[in-house]
């Protein structure tokens, strides 16, 4: 895992955020590019930062996504037909995947693997699935009643989505911490040090975590931070 991350890190930057759609959104007839193409103005995944899953992440500057269990049929334009959109014009569930990413994320590095195999749920895996769920993990139009609930309800796979990402959000997360421990007297924690952490070692180690979540700040318009933009 970490010359993974060292792959989508340069210019300084030595952290990733995760991302993940737990289960992916997806309907049990749908084609990869029909799922893509329903979710044009957001991503329909999300960070695992509780203090950014909220917010709207539209630039990164490396990321690497896997797709499991979606459909990997080929498009209907390969049977003569115009394709519906430029995803459904792609040879490859691969290849829709990474214009999908490149739509969203323009500019950026990003390197996409669909894989035809779901994630398999079985027990001990907690159940907290939505009753909007088949046993497959697809999304259906309406619940199933309760007395169609129990064990035999259980759902047993689910497509997932999960992905790695150097993203300027992170300059929230690093500076918020760089600004908590600055602000910290570790001269009052005895055992802090007689644990064999110097002064001046600790003083060093805030000026790197500085200097890293300012390499987050890059690809701002303007060269405003992530603060500036979500205020605007």
């Amino acid at each position: 895992m970490v010359h993974f991350a060292d792959s989508l890190t340069f210019s300084g930057r030595k952290v990733v955020a995760a991302w993940a759609s737990l289960p992916f959104p997806a309907f049990p007839s749908s084609s990869l590019p029909d799922i893509l193409s329903a979710h044009q103005q957001d991503v329909p995944w999300k960070l695992l930062l509780s203090s950014c899953r909220e917010q709207k992440v539209s630039c990164c500057f490396a990321q690497s996504v896997v797709l499991r269990g979606v459909c990997r049929e080929k498009p209907s334009s390969s049977l003569g037909q115009q394709p519906w959109t430029p995803l459904h014009g792609c040879e490859s569930p691969e290849e829709m995947l990474q214009h999908y990413l490149h739509i969203h994320f323009p500019g950026s590095f990003s390197t996409a693997h669909v894989l035809q195999q779901p994630c398999n749920t079985p027990p001990p895996f907690p159940q907290f699935f939505s009753p909007l769920l088949t046993r497959q993990g697809f999304l259906q139009d309406k619940a199933l009643g309760h007395s169609s609930a129990g064990p035999n309800r259980a759902v047993q796979s689910i497509p997932v989505l999960a992905a790695l990402q150097t993203s300027p959000v992170l300059h929230k997360l690093l500076s918020g911490l760089w600004q908590d421990l600055r602000a910290r007297n570790v001269r009052r924690w005895s055992s802090f040090f007689t644990a064999g952490v110097e002064q001046d070692d600790f003083l060093q180690a805030l000026e790197d975590l500085k200097t890293l979540s300012q390499c987050y700040e890059t690809g701002f318009g303007g060269g405003g931070s992530e603060d500036e933009a979500d205020s605007d």
